[in-house]
């Protein structure tokens, strides 16, 4: 054994050598680093770009169709919309009845109020525009005559010939495309069918949103949502509804203001319409930034009309006056509990809004972002 081990040792050695044999190991090969690409090395923040812009168009997408689809059932979408909308204008009323009548008697007696309301303000509404035909037209007569005035003296310089002009092709046209408009008379008093079966299905729904609207929440939770998810969904939910509710009564303080403050100066300036033009003035505040002016504009064309260039100036002030109010003032104290959006936000929301689709989509669109944000938020913010 000695001799074994003893010949392999020798054999193990280099001739000639001293010592013990050591046996040497070569360190690992380097890995050879594979280069970096040009794009990743260089311009770090096209990565990014690229990322949030496949995200940007994905959401774009999703929006697009949503958007699409409730295109195709505008009817239904404005109508549970707008039962949405009188949910939270009278789930309050309703719990605090609920306290000392019966959840059913509660919700009729809050919906028949509202709607007695409603058409008490209407039938007021009709009946000064009723009172006051006769007196409008001299008015609108002379009111008229003296536009005609004004626009003669400069610096329009506008002389009788040509005004005399510009009015026979007005009646030019209206006799030429006299079809023309009663067709859209037509197809507007269909429209006004189908808002006012609109209406009766959002009052309808509405009936079930007050009376039970957790209950239906909680189902379509329980139906249609993994037990994983449902937590982080109900959160998101619930942030959705406490958004939407939120702004729909913050815009109604809102609209409400701008329509007591429009109504009281109309009425010192003694401006023919002037309860019309209140009323109009507080559904045009539904339509953020522009529906305002809008209303303002139309309240100065009848003002020039009926008073004069002076009236028609200060209802002009009018305008700006309002709108720095309701820009600095009543929105930031009035929508805190709500989402507040940059008016950068809120701008472009509206003018997509109406693009889409038209009136009620400028009405939807800033409620839409502002519930979608909110959602967004509480998804985010969910505990892992």
């Amino acid at each position: 054994m000695e001799g074994r081990c003893g010949g392999r040792g020798a054999a193990g050695r280099a001739p000639g050598a001293r010592g013990p044999a050591h046996s040497v190991r070569l360190p690992p090969r380097a890995r050879t680093a594979r280069p970096a690409r040009r794009a990743e090395s260089t311009v770090p923040w096209l990565r990014v770009a690229a990322a949030y812009a496949w995200r940007l168009i994905l959401v774009g997408v999703v929006v697009y169709g949503v958007f699409s689809v409730l295109g195709r059932f505008q009817l239904i979408a404005v109508a549970l919309f707008l039962g949405l909308v009188i949910t939270s204008v009278l789930r309050p009323l309703t719990d605090l009845l609920n306290r000392f009548l019966p959840r059913a008697l509660c919700v009729a007696v809050a919906l028949v109020g509202s709607l007695l309301l409603l058409f008490a303000l209407l039938a007021l509404v009709g009946n000064a525009v009723a009172g006051e035909s006769a007196k409008l037209a001299g008015e609108f007569g002379g009111g008229i005559h003296r536009i005609e005035q004004w626009l003669q003296r400069p610096p329009f310089r506008l002389s009788q010939s040509r005004l005399a002009d510009l009015q026979h092709q007005v009646l030019s046209y209206l006799s030429a495309h006299r079809a023309g408009l009663l067709s859209s008379a037509l197809s507007g008093f269909g429209r006004l069918v189908e808002l006012v079966t609109a209406g009766a299905l959002a009052v309808f729904s509405s009936v079930f949103f007050i009376h039970s609207g957790e209950n239906l929440w909680r189902w379509a939770r329980d139906e249609l949502l993994p037990s994983g998810a449902r937590p982080v969904w109900d959160r998101a939910g619930h942030a959705a509804w406490r958004t939407f509710a939120g702004y729909t009564r913050g815009i109604i303080i809102v609209a409400a203001t701008n329509a007591v403050l429009v109504g009281v100066v109309l009425l010192v300036l003694r401006v023919p319409l002037a309860l019309p033009l209140t009323l109009l003035e507080f559904f045009a505040t539904f339509v953020p930034l522009i529906g305002s002016p809008v209303a303002l504009g139309v309240a100065t064309v009848v003002a020039l009309a009926g008073r004069g260039p002076l009236t028609a100036a200060a209802v002009l002030a009018l305008i700006v006056v309002i709108g720095q109010l309701e820009g600095h003032v009543l929105h930031p104290v009035v929508m805190s509990w709500a989402v507040r959006l940059h008016p950068l936000v809120v701008a472009v929301s509206v003018i997509a809004g109406g693009i889409v689709a038209g009136v009620i989509g400028a009405v939807v669109a800033v409620p839409f972002v502002s519930v979608t944000w909110a959602v967004l938020r509480a998804v985010r913010s969910a505990p892992p």
